[in-house]
């Protein structure tokens, strides 16, 4: 767990006699961009439902910047480096850009002068500081996403979840919002785990894991992965982990079972 911003170990996860995550384990180390690839189905939503806290596990550990996710003295703490980006969008569509930021930033309990500061600092970064009083309703969906990351990185998070976050979104909005996660990861020191069943969208990242029908079938760098899948491309090496025997005989390659 040393020099991890973000640890899962044995994780598993039963609804009823059916088990959506078995024993799936990896780290994220701080300023450490890892893209989580996996077919619709994959196990992907549950996992991020259990990394942010929402459901409770059946084995295993998780812990954000040291602090253990599902114990009850260090939860707060674990939840206060942890900043998220849904797949559903979440802002209050009748509310501001400005009004989004001002209530997330108090559910945190940030003092508001330093609240207001930090909201003006992301709103420039993010290209929205002259559209901080209009309706988020008339936004958008690249903006809104906009909005979304600026608000999920209000307390300066260690951790940044991303869950299918650019689902919707047109071509350059999602180039657009994968650039920006990407220079606040190097920049500040930020550890992302980015959701995702787009194989284009691992193409930048430090390390790629494979997690099919809920187990971890590859966790290393793109290179590594091309050469395990024999491909000559993400796409096609991808699917040779994810179809048929080929899952588990890479399943198997990797000591991930």
């Amino acid at each position: 767990m040393n020099g991890t911003a973000l640890y899962v170990d044995g994780l598993v996860k039963r609804f009823g006699a059916r088990e959506v995550l078995h024993k799936v384990g990896f780290s994220v180390r701080p300023g450490e961009f890892v893209a989580l690839l996996g077919p619709n189905g994959a196990g992907k939503t549950t996992l991020f439902q259990i990394l942010t806290g929402l459901y409770a596990t059946d084995a295993g550990t998780v812990a954000i910047a040291g602090h253990a996710m599902h114990s009850g003295e260090s939860w707060p703490a674990a939840l206060g480096e942890l900043g998220v980006v849904f797949q559903q969008p979440a802002l209050d569509l009748d509310l501001s850009v400005r009004a989004n930021l001002s209530f997330h930033a108090a559910l945190h309990g940030l003092e508001p002068r330093s609240a207001r500061l930090r909201q003006d600092a992301l709103l420039e970064r993010f290209g929205l500081s002259d559209r901080a009083g209009e309706q988020c309703r008339k936004l958008s969906g690249g903006t809104r996403r906009k909005v979304e990351l600026a608000r999920a990185l209000l307390s300066s998070p260690k951790v940044l979840l991303m869950d299918e976050a650019t689902v919707g979104l047109d071509p350059a909005s999602r180039v657009q919002l994968l650039a920006d996660v990407k220079a606040g990861c190097a920049e500040e020191q930020r550890a992302v785990l980015w959701a995702t069943h787009l194989t284009e969208e691992a193409e930048l990242a430090d390390r790629v894991i494979v997690l099919h029908e809920g187990t971890v079938r590859y966790d290393g760098t793109v290179a590594g992965l091309l050469e395990q899948g024999a491909a000559s491309s993400i796409e096609a090496a991808f699917l040779s982990l994810t179809r048929g025997g080929a899952g588990q005989k890479a399943a198997n390659a990797t000591g991930r079972t």
